[in-house]
């Protein structure tokens, strides 16, 4: 049977943006081709299997000979191999670096080494994505880590401007960058509840407020600057230590409870659980700020967090409601506490916790 098509010359690389996902998904040209028929590109084209075959595979083909280029987005708007619209540069680098946040869920907060890489077979069977798409997007997640993690400057914005990527994809890399330098803890099994999502929306908070170029942070000298949005601030977090006075301190442990009480009386179901427990919840905030000088404690805080004080207000019944009006009359008695003088220190570290501990605990 004859067939007739139209033929053109030109020198714009088309692509299809619909294949291009294919491609990213990790399937394999029949795969596609089975998707696209299922879709109706036949209909639509009016065409036979032979030529949604032939065009698959060319367009597999392109993305191949431009992935080279995407390793580098800031080349691929200077090359002169691939005439590419400047719109659809900005498609296929964003979703070249597009990950599934259950991948990197199983990949946050280990190291980004061959050895996690090897590992990659069982991730793949345990999240249902294709093995390949899974090595694409460990190998972003290593490349953008080892192009930043030297670099001056705050992160989120040098992951912008060496790859191009859109402000919320950025900072997703940012908290991922983040953990694979911190090596926080998140394989444990109380911490399975928690997605990818809650922990990028922590490491942003820690990135922020407890990091060396921290909002609130020392004037940051030049030394240090490579580090600034990587580290954790040591000089913060020695100083946390003396919050330990709110604990040590009987008289001013007692002032801060009547204060917290006076402030709760009426307003929570909670009330007399708080009352009673209020010196345990208050001592597992305090202790845990005071450890953070050593680095396996900074690495448990997540664990600790949850052990420590989520467990028990889920175990009581607390709402977030109840537990956002604690931690802020919490926070703010301490204000009122004569003796008390390390304010903008207790400011900052329970800024974050609150934060964090309202992201993590879901009724």
């Amino acid at each position: 049977m004859s067939m007739e098509l139209d033929v053109f010359v030109g020198n714009t690389t088309i692509m299809d943006m619909e294949v291009y996902q294919l491609w990213l998904d990790g399937l394999t040209v029949s795969d596609a081709v089975k998707v696209r028929m299922d879709e109706g590109a036949l209909l639509e084209c009016e065409a036979n299997p032979e030529v949604l075959t032939s065009d698959t595979m060319d367009q597999f083909r392109t993305f191949q000979m431009c992935e080279r280029l995407l390793h580098s987005p800031t080349k691929l708007g200077s090359q002169l191999l691939y005439q590419i619209p400047a719109q659809n540069q900005i498609i296929l680098i964003e979703r070249y670096y597009e990950f599934d946040s259950v991948f990197a869920r199983e990949v946050l907060g280990k190291k980004l080494s061959k050895g996690t890489k090897k590992d990659l077979d069982d991730t793949s069977c345990k999240t249902g994505i294709t093995l390949k798409s899974c090595r694409r997007q460990f190998d972003n997640f290593k490349r953008v880590f080892k192009v930043v993690e030297e670099l001056k400057g705050p992160l989120v914005e040098n992951i912008q401007r060496h790859f191009l990527l859109s402000d919320t994809l950025a900072r997703d890399y940012a908290a991922i960058v983040f953990f694979a330098n911190s090596r926080f803890e998140t394989g444990k099994r109380k911490l399975q509840y928690l997605s990818f999502q809650d922990f990028a929306f922590c490491a942003g908070q820690l990135i922020s407020y407890w990091t060396i170029g921290a909002m609130g942070a020392p004037t940051v000298p030049d030394s240090m600057m490579e580090d600034m949005d990587v580290d954790l601030e040591k000089e913060f977090l020695n100083e946390l230590k003396d919050l330990k006075v709110l604990v040590n301190d009987k008289d001013m442990m007692d002032q801060h409870k009547i204060l917290v009480c006076a402030a709760l009386r009426g307003k929570i179901k909670v009330y007399k659980l708080m009352e009673v427990n209020f010196k345990n919840l208050s001592r597992a905030l305090i202790n845990l700020a005071s450890k953070l000088t050593h680095t396996k404690d900074v690495r448990d805080l997540f664990i600790d967090l949850v052990e420590k004080f989520i467990e028990p207000c889920r175990y009581d019944r607390w709402t977030v409601a109840e537990i956002t009006l604690f931690l802020t009359h919490y926070t703010n008695a301490a204000h009122c506490l004569g003796t008390f003088r390390h304010q903008m220190i207790w400011d900052r570290y329970m800024g974050v916790i609150k934060s964090c501990i309202l992201q993590m605990y879901h009724e």
